[in-house]
């Protein structure tokens, strides 16, 4: 709606993980190393925390998309699976064919040949679980027994952990406490500084292909770090409402008011924001001339 009004030639704060917006914070260019060097050593469980909306989901796919061809990457967004169905989405990625049917037995020996297959050439196996805090103890423990195959110098799979601070104590459990001693590499994934935030809302405009002044005003940066807290998620759904309001307003610049607008929509938990948008679109069209055009 807004992206001809600013210049831009793609919407910059949506909450889609796009890597062509992955910003190198400390906190995620840290992270990204932590994985890289852990996948290259062969071995053990990496593990990936963070609040919710800090960005786990896209460094993953930052993560999987800066492997070289020396690796398979698998991917499991929502592991809540028992093992069994765990196991099938893990076959499913590595593009191994199953009989329907297939039990338990097979299951697991078609899984161990394909790993086999794989190291003969040369190919080092990532599986990654988002949301890894849903997954069952069960499944957690069959994961790890695939992790026991192994050739002479490393694992033929390797399991990163995406999970929310929960998984931490998920994986205090007595009964998965062999998995915990093998998790060799962890990173916890922490919100942006005030001023990370500010060179964030910086790059995500430029790759959205800003070109003009300062777009979001001093105060209102102040104002968007106060009511997102550092956290990305949150500073795009404001920002980006923020940019609507600015918009609707025939304005060029975003201020702290356009920012406490989008804020105090945000943290509504009724159904006022429906309306909100409604006199938004109300407002954009009076702006650009066709609300004569809507009502006949």
């Amino acid at each position: 709606m807004y992206q001809a009004h600013f210049g831009l030639s793609e919407m910059p704060f949506g909450i889609t993980p796009d890597t062509s917006f992955f910003f190198t914070s400390p906190h995620s260019q840290q992270a990204l190393n932590t994985l890289l060097v852990a996948a290259r050593s062969g071995e053990g469980f990496i593990k990936i925390t963070g609040e919710v909306g800090t960005g786990k989901t896209l460094l993953c796919r930052k993560f999987m998309a800066s492997l070289g061809a020396g690796f398979v990457t698998a991917y499991i967004p929502n592991p809540y699976l028992e093992p069994r169905t765990l196991m099938l989405a893990l076959a499913d990625e590595l593009e191994l064919p199953l009989q329907r049917d297939v039990d338990q037995h097979q299951l697991l020996k078609s899984l161990t040949l394909r790993l086999m297959e794989l190291a003969r050439e040369d190919k080092q196996v990532v599986l990654c679980l988002d949301e890894a805090q849903a997954i069952p103890l069960e499944s957690l423990e069959a994961l790890r027994l695939l992790t026991n195959l192994e050739t002479e110098k490393r694992k033929l799979l390797q399991i990163v952990l995406f999970g929310q601070p929960e998984l931490n104590q998920h994986l205090q459990a007595n009964s998965i406490r062999q998995l915990a001693q093998r998790i060799t590499f962890h990173y916890h994934l922490g919100p942006l500084t005030r001023d990370d935030m500010e060179y964030y809302l910086s790059h995500r405009l430029r790759v959205a292909g800003y070109t003009g002044s300062r777009l979001f005003s001093r105060g209102a940066i102040s104002s968007l770090y106060k009511a997102s807290g550092g956290i990305p998620r949150l500073i795009n759904i404001m920002a980006n409402k923020a940019l609507m309001v600015c918009y609707g307003e025939g304005k060029q610049q975003v201020t702290k008011r356009h920012v406490g607008l989008a804020a105090s929509d945000t943290v509504t938990r009724d159904k006022r924001w429906v309306w909100w948008l409604v006199g938004l679109v109300v407002v954009a069209a009076a702006a650009g001339g066709l609300t004569w055009a809507l009502m006949k």
